[in-house]
């Protein structure tokens, strides 16, 4: 809604655009700024710990921390991640440490880091995707275990054992006897970082403004030091020269586990890192993430990190998390809260010193339990792969993390393997007749099944054979032929019918398809044109247009001619479906709706004016239309996330004083004044929010607002009254492609019971005006005519 463009004359005086643009920049500013102080004060306990668990030497992750922030905040490509030592790689350096000392390690994690900027030079950042989510998950949850079990040793007084199982049956003994005064130092930070963010508010300050870790540290250093405690405190050198350590060559028979550990290093911060950044995208409005620019922030980062004796350095979703709820939306955040640390490190190096271990390692082991996440094994197991979550969680705590990272993904390619290559064979006997159904992919994996089934067949019989695959592979072919030769030898007899590909037709005769086929036809028609395969052939618009109409007439209209001969004589629309002009909602799209079912208002804002309102008539004739003319038994007010009216509107871009350019828009955008009113924006409810969730905020409550202008409509009142019509509110998520209807009861928007949530192919249920299920053939008025699509979740 703003114009920031520049006149063409020099030096002119500000605009009230420009000087709102140059006010909002100030804003974004100081809000980075803000926000690079919150992770600077997260940052630096947790690098300590993680430099603690990792058995290198604590200024280690110090460095990692200032590196993370600096480097990978100017070369990376995510908007607000904030990198730095991570949790997922402690193993892996506590590993390399035993094995060949600190300054190898850090030329491990210089190699590590050249591998990082190679794979995103050549563009492959993607690849590093491909590992599934219960592998990486799991990974998690196993390392979080195993600094979990080693840490509590050292709250407890004592030293953590070579090993998880070894921690682990060395525990009791440990709980038994060792009761120093690191135990109240462990208690009383594990229990603050427990409570502190379920305080209650105190009228605008929410404990939540401060960060957990700091309060718990800070408060346990205290503690110890007024009691004079004795207890082991963290010790750093005396310079940062001092704790520079240069990467030093291995011995001459250590290059191929040196090749080994670089390749697992880069594996693991590049798979964490881009997860991390794909995951923290969901939490701001800001550019989305480059994949291979972030990689190649991540292997500069790590190449300077290793040369200046720092712990490896990968995305961290904690400090990335905190970085956007503190209102940081730009790498300049990331970066500030590197500065931060090498001043701390630098000037006020003695405060570090009086930090017990044992309140490192308490912190460690509460952050190590909640990287244990019942939430993603509840999620894997409703997509039945919680046995790679625990079998990669298992071998990562008993075997070690490559041992652990490998059993998992050997697991997750037998379990992708296995429903690829999902096989159905069915019999029905009729008579002297066997009807058998194959469905899915015939390979080689499943021929015994088939061949256990086609043995069955008594002989002499006659057998209809029919093949619905999408793949057939040369084994499967002998299996079928073979039987059938062997079936009408015997005098039986066998007809092969093929529905879906003449795959055995053509295994027979000649080559068969090298891959699996898919049916004809353009895939993916309802994705937009840069989707699509074809899409940067044609760039001008009046040409795409044209191509989709030719598309249409290949496709779709000879069948869509009956539907419209039909159509063609009146229009009997189930709802009138009021919702915005953005591109990206397609009302028959997410109600699976067509031609006729749908009489559509659209614009900014999905807005109704008041009956009153001269300024513009055309919702008001679209209303009176719908419910007078064409008796539609339902009005459907829609809203959308990330809606750019409701984005104008908190930033009150109606009430500007601008040139002739916006003023219809700012005209037409002052109807959603009380919208704002309506959300609470000018009591304050939406003041602190992220900008993601006060827009949705604002959508709803504009929905709700809009509804209610709708009985001001003297025709809707009468027929609302009447029960001849009924009003709904909708909510379209874009990230989530899902959509939210309005609870009258309790005033929330409910996501709607998708397909994959029913457990019974049982009708789909309507929804009467109360919110209760009636059977989907029901012809009571109002709800009965609302599809069955639109069913509230129960």
């Amino acid at each position: 809604m703003r114009n920031d463009a520049q006149g063409a004359h020099p030096a002119p005086p500000p605009t009230p655009a420009e000087s709102t643009g140059s006010q909002a920049d100030r804003k974004g500013i100081a809000a980075d700024v803000g926000a690079s102080f919150v992770v600077f004060l997260v940052a630096v306990p947790m690098s300590l710990g993680i430099a603690v668990a990792s058995g290198a030497p604590l200024m280690a992750g110090l460095v990692a921390a200032a590196v993370g922030g600096i480097v990978a905040g100017l070369v990376g490509g995510s908007m607000v991640q904030v990198s730095g030592p991570a949790a997922g790689q402690t193993i892996i350096i506590a590993d390399l440490l035993l094995t060949y000392g600190w300054r190898v390690t850090c030329l491990i994690t210089v190699l590590a880091g050249l591998v990082q900027l190679a794979l995103g030079a050549f563009r492959i950042a993607r690849a590093a995707l491909a590992v599934s989510p219960a592998v990486m998950h799991g990974l998690l949850a196993g390392v979080g275990i195993t600094i979990a079990l080693a840490q509590l040793h050292v709250v407890l007084g004592g030293a953590p054992q070579s090993s998880a199982l070894a921690n682990l049956v060395d525990l009791p003994d440990q709980i038994a006897h060792n009761h120093t005064a690191a135990v109240a130092v462990g208690v009383i930070t594990i229990a603050i970082m427990f409570g502190w963010n379920r305080l209650p508010s105190v009228g605008r300050l929410r404990p939540s403004m401060i960060p957990a870790a700091l309060v718990a540290i800070g408060t346990a250093t205290t503690i110890a030091a007024l009691g004079d405690w004795r207890v082991e405190t963290v010790s750093l050198p005396d310079s940062l020269s001092d704790a520079w350590s240069l990467p030093q060559l291995p011995q001459a028979g250590q290059w191929d586990g040196i090749a080994l550990a670089v390749a697992a290093v880069a594996m693991v911060a590049s798979v964490e890192s881009l997860v991390s950044a794909i995951a923290i995208d969901r939490r701001h409005n800001g550019r989305r993430v480059m994949l291979n620019r972030e990689l190649m922030g991540q292997g500069a980062a790590n190449t300077v990190s290793g040369a200046l004796g720092g712990l490896p350095v990968a995305g961290a979703i904690v400090r990335s998390t905190a970085n956007v709820r503190a209102g940081g939306h730009s790498p300049l955040s990331t970066i500030l809260h590197g500065v931060w640390i090498l001043l701390f490190v630098a000037l006020f190096a003695h405060v570090v010193e009086l930090i017990p271990m044992a309140a490192l390692a308490a912190l460690l082991v509460f952050i190590g339990v909640q990287m244990v996440s019942v939430a993603h094994l509840r999620d894997l197991r409703r997509h039945h792969e919680a046995s790679v979550y625990l079998v990669t969680m298992g071998g990562v705590v008993f075997l070690g993390l490559l041992e652990g990272v490998f059993l998992g993904f050997a697991l997750a390619m037998v379990v992708s393997l296995r429903r690829l290559t999902k096989l159905t064979v069915t019999t029905e006997e009729s008579g002297d007749r066997v009807h058998v159904t194959v469905h899915g992919s015939l390979t080689f994996l499943g021929v015994p099944r088939l061949a256990h089934v086609l043995r069955t067949v008594p002989a002499g019989c006659r057998v209809d054979l029919d093949l619905h695959v999408d793949f057939m592979d040369h084994a499967a072919f002998e299996a079928i032929h073979a039987w059938r030769v062997d079936h009408e030898r015997t005098g039986g007899s066998v007809d092969i019918d093929e529905v879906h590909e003449q795959w055995y037709a053509r295994s027979s005769a000649r080559s068969a398809p090298a891959a699996k086929t898919t049916p004809g036809g353009m895939a993916r028609s309802w994705a937009p044109w840069d989707m699509r395969g074809d899409a940067d052939r044609e760039v001008d618009p009046l040409a795409l247009l044209a191509a989709g109409a030719r598309e249409y007439h290949a496709s779709t209209a000879d069948r869509m001619r009956s539907v419209m001969s039909r159509l063609a004589h009146g229009q009997h629309p189930t709802a009138l479906f009021i919702t915005c002009a953005d591109s990206r909602v397609v009302p028959n799209l997410i109600t699976a709706s067509g031609p006729g079912d749908l009489f559509t208002v659209r614009n900014m804002g999905n807005l109704v004016p008041a009956p009153d309102d001269t300024g513009d008539g055309s919702v008001g004739a679209a209303v009176e239309y719908a419910v007078n003319v064409l008796r539609v038994p339902s009005i459907v007010v829609c809203g959308h996330s990330h809606c750019g009216a409701m984005q104008a509107l908190l930033d009150r871009a109606h009430l500007e004083q601008g040139d002739a350019a916006t003023a219809y828009m700012r005209r037409w955008l002052s109807a959603g004044e009380a919208s704002l009113a309506h959300a609470g924006a000018y009591s304050g409810a939406l003041a602190g929010l992220p900008t993601a969730e006060a827009l949705r905020r604002l959508a709803q409550a504009n929905v709700e607002l809009q509804i209610g202008r709708l009985l001001e409509y003297p025709v809707v009142r009468e027929r609302v009254e009447a029960g001849a019509l009924e009003l709904t509110g909708m909510y379209y998520d874009l990230e989530s492609a899902r959509v939210h209807l309005l609870d009258t009861g309790t005033g929330r928007f409910t996501p709607v019971l998708g397909v994959q949530d029913v457990t019974a192919p049982v009708p789909r249920p309507r929804a009467d005006a109360a919110g209760n299920d009636q059977p989907a053939d029901e012809s009571s008025s109002g709800a009965s005519s609302r599809p069955s699509c639109w069913t509230p979740e129960a």
